[in-house]
């Protein structure tokens, strides 16, 4: 077996091994996956207890590598996340104290009940993987992705992430209420014993590391594209901005996030090359956090996903 065969291997069965303590949402999972490919960061969206902060520290359990959960509190200051300068009272000197986004998986559990300002100074490290403190420059740990959760219901004491920050995200997925056989399922597990705070009781061990996402990313970065896959990409994209029901469409940005998770998820599923299918596979998480819809048009029930659907049911699709 070859690295790549070896790494996407490992990755599968971290997928399997989250499944130990997280039943259904292999959707979500899979998302996870990806942004790990890509080097990308994700929102996780969900109503309270479906399992957002279970579902990443089982990620984080299965996975040999450094992580670091941060409850975001409106009391948090932005030295709280980054880090900040301190005096040593033995050496009487000043030194810089790394905070908890010196990681490689930062957990940022419910990013929306911070205020703006300890949101922004997660944008510096999202975007350039590096911390500024003190007139220096602070690179951070490879690979570095932050998962934020929040709740899309309860916006009492709550701050919505700004624009500039919600694009910074590869993916925003959303976890849904389970059916009626995963809900059985979770009952059933929790009256077996499961602790969802035991994830070492629950036989979840590493199985894959910093040597096999390198390996896996390599492997991403061979993936073809195709030139009338790459147009089909570009067509969805402008196609967001060109609806009256939409205020801001998809950005290049959007666009290049977009052929990425395409990638990720072409290589997963065992191929050298993209799809189209790829493309709308990807095109709802990918997209859904970059579209600022109409006050008019939210107020009729158009949603980010509904909006994407006609999208893609528009543009024509390249044999």
């Amino acid at each position: 077996m070859d690295g790549a065969a070896e790494a996407r291997a490992a990755l599968i069965a971290l997928r399997a091994e989250v499944g130990k303590a997280v039943v259904g949402n292999d959707a979500a999972v899979t998302g996870l996956i990806i942004a790990l490919l890509c080097r990308g960061h994700v929102l996780l969206e969900g109503v309270p207890g479906v399992a957002k902060t279970l579902l990443v520290r089982a990620l984080a359990a299965a996975l040999d590598l450094e992580t670091t959960r941060v409850q975001f509190t409106p009391d948090l200051m932005p030295g709280d996340i980054t880090g900040s300068i301190v005096y040593d009272a033995h050496s009487g000197e000043f030194s810089f104290r790394e905070g908890p986004v010196f990681t490689n998986l930062l957990l940022a559990d419910e990013i929306n009940r911070t205020p703006p300002k300890t949101q922004s100074s997660l944008l510096e490290a999202m975007e350039e993987r590096q911390v500024s403190s003190d007139g220096k420059t602070r690179p951070l740990p490879d690979p570095f992705i932050v998962i934020a959760t929040q709740n899309p219901v309860e916006y009492e004491g709550t701050y919505p992430l700004p624009e500039a920050q919600l694009d910074r995200f590869l993916l925003k997925l959303t976890m849904p209420m389970p059916s009626r056989e995963d809900e059985f399922g979770i009952l059933s597990r929790h009256a077996q014993g499961f602790d969802p705070r035991d994830l070492t009781a629950a036989g979840i061990q590493p199985v894959a590391g910093a040597a096999q996402l390198d390996a896996a990313r390599r492997a991403v970065a061979g993936v073809t594209v195709r030139p009338e896959v790459l147009a089909y990409i570009v067509d969805v994209c402008r196609a967001t901005r060109a609806l009256p029901s939409v205020r801001l469409g998809v950005s290049p940005r959007g666009a290049t996030a977009l052929l990425a998770a395409t990638r990720a998820w072409a290589w997963l599923a065992g191929r050298d090359y993209a799809t189209p299918d790829d493309v709308k596979a990807l095109a709802r998480p990918s997209l859904r956090h970059r579209l600022d819809l109409r006050p008019e048009a939210e107020l009729e029930g158009a949603t980010a996903d509904g909006v994407l659907d006609r999208v893609l049911a528009s543009v024509p699709v390249p044999r």
